[in-house]
């Protein structure tokens, strides 16, 4: 996505495990955090951790990007699934429902860390329980927050959104663009 605004980059890889864990990000939300602090935190503690990476590589000092999405339903943080059946049980839920997908983003360059916050809402249609078993079967919802992509076979599943689909893909593009123009960046 960053490619699709004309950003240069390099990944900086630095999560291992089968889910992803890494001892420097805490995904497990605090009793009683609100959403919008929860994921905020999240993209905050991966920059944070991503500079200091570049600082222990002894790597070219560059900004660092980080993001992170989460949906909110009902007052819950809803996460990745844990399993296909956890990805099914989400499905459920959403179905016929709207629920907002939070996407914060950091960028740090070591010295100063600015983050911005896009929230968007979205309406999934009335799901059956066969085309929730065959989407789970996919495996496409397995990574992803909310065990849904946007972007790919879910997207009949959408009945409306409002707010930002790139941000629904887990990088508000506008966003993005403004905290990169504030570090030099110009488009």
């Amino acid at each position: 996505m960053l490619r699709q605004i004309g950003v240069q980059f390099d990944v900086l890889t630095f999560r291992g495990g089968e889910r992803g864990e890494d001892p420097d990000v805490d995904e497990t939300p605090i009793p009683g955090e609100a959403v919008e602090h929860y994921v905020e935190r999240l993209a905050l503690t991966k920059a944070d951790a991503g500079v200091r990476r570049i600082h222990w590589r002894k790597m070219l000092r560059r900004p660092v990007l980080a993001a992170d999405t989460t949906l909110e339903l009902d007052g819950e943080i809803i996460g990745k699934p844990v399993d296909a059946a956890d990805a099914q049980a989400i499905l459920r839920r959403l179905s016929g429902r709207s629920h907002r997908v939070l996407t914060a983003l950091a960028v740090s360059d070591g010295q100063r860390t600015r983050s911005r916050l896009a929230v968007s809402t979205v309406k999934f249609r009335e799901l059956s329980d066969s085309e929730i078993r065959l989407y789970v079967a996919s495996g496409e919802p397995m990574d992803k927050a909310g065990a849904y992509g946007i972007q790919g076979k879910a997207a009949i599943f959408i009945e409306e959104i409002h707010g930002s689909y790139s941000g629904i893909m887990g990088l508000p593009l506008f966003e993005t663009a403004q905290l990169l123009e504030g570090f030099g960046y110009s488009f």
